[in-house]
């Protein structure tokens, strides 16, 4: 008696990834167009799942690169662009070995992604480090200071010495570890995009925290950047405390 079209997915769903070819063969005759859809579902996946992996494979060769080194750690920083909340820079080092699938510059990928890679990054990487520069500091020292201040606070934060800094575009100053500015970096090197999620995932939680302090300015939705519902609060409202003085005079 034939497998039924739900047995058959269940066979599917439980096979590893490498049998599902296997599968397809041995249903090649079957007459039941749902199986043949079902069977050319799973080889479908298969090849966008080899195309991923030829994808993050090629993020890594930066890591490749410099793979002489012990511990590579990749740098970014999320928030130099906003009106109000802090730069938040991250830094992680992942196992020469992982490749973590979907990931990418996190401006490129949609915020329950965002959040789903963030967790993975958590779990895999041998260390991470989150450094912030306040409001208050952006408006003392300006705000590639602020982010050089952030970075070398992340680096600090970590649980090991790197060996090599992979950084998204710049050359961080007062580090004495090796650096390599890609630019573009956070789309090209998996370190830096993992670096990425941290700090956009860290700064757009805090940037909900202070939403919910200051529900009139709308942080959750615009995270402090300067959109038009934002500017027309600040224009109410007037500053709050989490604003950066130097980035908004010219609306006031």
């Amino acid at each position: 008696m034939k497998k039924t079209l739900k047995e058959i997915r269940k066979e599917f769903e439980s096979a590893p990834e490498s049998r599902w070819e296997h599968l397809a063969f041995l249903y090649r005759e079957d007459d039941r167009a749902g199986v043949k859809k079902l069977a050319e579902s799973f080889l479908k996946k298969r090849r966008v799942l080899e195309k991923e992996r030829r994808r993050v494979e090629a993020m890594c060769a930066y890591e490749k690169k410099y793979g002489d080194a012990e511990f590579i750690c990749g740098i970014d920083e999320a928030g130099r662009g906003p009106l109000a909340g802090p730069v938040v820079a991250g830094a992680v080092v992942l196992p020469k070995d992982a490749r973590i699938l979907y990931i990418n510059d996190s401006k490129q990928l949609s915020e329950k992604k965002r959040e789903e890679l963030y967790e993975i990054i958590l779990s895999r990487a041998l260390a991470v480090g989150v450094g912030y520069a306040s409001p208050a500091r952006i408006d003392e020292i300006n705000i590639l200071n602020a982010t050089y201040e952030a970075m070398r606070q992340a680096v600090g934060k970590l649980s090991l010495r790197p060996s090599l800094l992979l950084n998204d575009a710049v050359k961080i100053p007062e580090l004495d570890i090796p650096q390599v500015p890609i630019i573009k970096g956070d789309a090209k090197s998996q370190s830096i995009a993992a670096a990425s999620i941290v700090a956009k995932v860290t700064r757009d939680r805090l940037m909900r925290e202070y939403d919910r302090l200051m529900p009139e300015y709308g942080f959750a939705s615009h995270k402090g950047y300067g959109s038009r519902e934002h500017i027309e609060a600040l224009k109410k409202y007037g500053p709050s405390p989490i604003h950066r003085a130097s980035f908004i005079a010219h609306f006031l």
